[in-house]
């Protein structure tokens, strides 16, 4: 290649990763001031003391002693909402939770709740096998799911039905109507470790800024479980497939399982129904202006690493090109991207461009946690959370070419292997040394486990 060409080949690429880092940028910047707006002020809905509120059912599946389980579940009970009831499901009637349940029915005898125990068997998904009895007893057709290890504002209900019972924006304009209301996870840590730390900064920073950004810009389905209100009705009429029926096809094809026990197959189920109601029937998404906060318990660093390299690894299956591209969304390769750019194309020394452009980063990370914890950072965790963000920051690339290798991940000491499109089925031992030791662990028992986007 002669020197011309090498130099226009060199000039394009420089182009390229300007481009790449403005749009980046533009994402953060978005998603820094959509939090603003969406999180920062949060009124009271009427329905809070209306007496034609819609009923909502609130599943809660539980296993174990999670960690503030008892706040948690009590949070459900305290919801500033007239019209809902409680089902709360375990599969095994000896489950340590079930001590706190009784005792919090007790507390609070005017709350309709009840208990089912037992699961029923659709899938290799134990959230989903448990969850399966509840789904159809429940006494209304809105749900709203929550994981055991959320915790959430009195008003959370009362908004979220609003947001699935509003309008399409634009009253001449048609659009499809909601059919999913998620939350941003929103971690705080009760435990110094640094695992715990740092998956604190990653959902709070990182995850949080460009999860809300891509649902800003709302061009595909892009939700987490943890924290999911939907109605039956609409689940009851998807498959999975993500595949809109064809003009021609049957109205109702008896040969393809549909509603809740067709997403037993995938380990991330509420990423799945989210797109199934997305893609099959072209319905909406809302993002509430309430947040799903997670008690993040007694996290180790190598439970936090296999913790993304699971995920990883779902992703893959799922959306590989998002996925491969993840890397080049992390701060430290957009730092090497700024630093050899502006060099080549303005002559800028290294030293000026990575503390500029980390700076940046910080101040829009540190600025979406404000708005969602309506607060900044505190100052007695300020240190700790700076080192974790760091952390966090050095490790994802390393993470990142670690997991994108394997297809075998460990949940809750059973071992999967990912298959097309997420699903997953039990995995024969493993010869690695690696997830042979992982699967042996008592992981996931103290802390949440869902999707992370």
């Amino acid at each position: 290649m002669s020197s011309g060409n090498y130099d226009l080949v060199l000039l394009g690429l420089t182009c390229a990763a300007v481009a790449w880092y403005l749009t980046l940028l533009a994402l953060g910047l978005l998603g820094c001031s959509s939090a603003r707006r969406r999180y920062r002020l949060r009124p009271r809905s009427p329905l809070a003391t209306s007496v034609t509120a819609p009923g909502v059912s609130i599943l809660r599946p539980l296993k174990g002693l999670d960690t503030n389980l008892y706040e948690n579940l009590e949070s459900t009970f305290q919801q500033e909402y007239p019209n809902f009831e409680i089902i709360f499901s375990v599969a095994d009637a000896n489950d340590q939770a079930l001590h706190i349940v009784h005792g919090l029915i007790s507390k609070y005898p005017h709350i309709r709740a009840k208990i089912i125990i037992g699961e029923e068997v659709v899938g290799v998904n134990p959230k989903v096998n448990n969850l399966i009895r509840s789904y159809r007893q429940a006494s209304n057709d809105i749900l709203w799911v929550l994981d055991s290890n959320v915790l959430v504002q009195p008003g959370t209900l009362a908004r979220s039905v609003d947001a699935l019972e509003s309008p399409a924006p634009g009253s001449s304009v048609s659009r499809p109507r909601i059919a999913v209301v998620h939350h941003v996870p929103f971690a705080f840590s009760t435990e110094a470790r640094l695992g715990s730390r740092m998956e604190e900064a990653f959902l709070n920073t990182n995850h949080a800024k460009m999860y809300i950004a891509i649902n800003t810009v709302a061009i595909e389905s892009c939700v987490v479980g943890k924290s999911n209100l939907y109605r039956r009705s609409d689940v009851e009429r998807v498959t999975g497939t993500l595949k809109r029926p064809s003009a021609d096809a049957p109205a109702f094809d008896t040969q393809l399982v549909r509603g809740l026990p067709a997403f037993g197959r995938f380990l991330a189920e509420d990423n799945m129904i989210a797109s199934a109601l997305w893609h099959e029937l072209g319905l909406r998404h809302e993002l509430s202006c309430d947040v799903a906060r997670n008690v993040v318990g007694n996290m180790t660093l190598a439970d936090y690493i296999w913790r993304r390299v699971r995920w990883i690894r779902v992703r893959k299956h799922m959306v590989l090109v998002a996925t491969l591209l993840e890397p080049f969304t992390e701060a430290v390769v957009l730092s090497i991207f700024a630093c050899l750019s502006i060099k080549y194309l303005f002559g800028v020394p290294h030293f000026i461009t990575i503390p500029l452009h980390y700076a940046v980063w910080l101040y829009i990370d540190l600025d979406v946690y404000a708005s969602l914890a309506g607060h900044p950072l505190p100052p007695a965790i300020r240190w700790q959370f700076l080192f974790a963000w760091a952390a966090r920051e050095l490790l994802a690339l390393p993470i990142f070419l670690f997991a994108i290798c394997g297809n075998e991940v460990a949940w809750r000491g059973n071992r999967y292997q990912v298959l097309r499109n997420g699903e997953v089925k039990r995995a024969t031992p493993s010869q690695s040394i690696w997830m042979g030791w992982f699967a042996r662990r008592k992981v996931d028992d103290y802390y949440y486990e869902t999707m992370p986007h």
